[in-house]
């Protein structure tokens, strides 16, 4: 049974930072492309980030482009999202993701496995 598992949500002010971790379990997490997506109330599902199964690649929207990082330790299965430089425009549900094809990193249809979210809530 696959898991994903999100925490390090919470509530924020504007400029501050967290860090996010996905922990894994029931998959080969190193052969898995890893994404981080979020949800914000009445919004669609958006793509935030991906990482390479071997960590070496990563990829950012722009909204978040020099202030986010994504990170993977495969000894531990576990990804990480280190968010810096916190707005009011981040917060939103993050959710962590396994893929295991080769289709678009963006589109959250292409993912195999999902976590349950955590609330990320930055205050102006």
């Amino acid at each position: 049974q696959v898991q994903l598992v999100e925490s390090g949500g919470g509530l924020v002010q504007a400029g501050d930072s967290l860090r996010l971790s996905c922990v894994t379990s029931g998959l080969i997490f190193s052969m898995y492309t890893m994404g981080w997506f979020r949800q914000a109330p009445g919004k669609e599902r958006e793509f935030v980030s991906s990482i390479s199964a071997s960590g070496d690649t990563t990829y950012y929207a722009d909204s978040v482009k020099g202030r986010f990082t994504s990170s993977r330790d495969n000894a531990k299965n576990t990804l990480y999202l280190q968010m810096n430089s916190l707005k009011p425009e981040d917060t939103a549900v993050y959710f962590c993701a396994a893929k295991y094809n080769y289709n678009s990193r963006t589109d959250p249809r292409n993912y195999n496995y999902w976590g349950q979210g955590t609330q990320v809530t930055v205050s102006s």
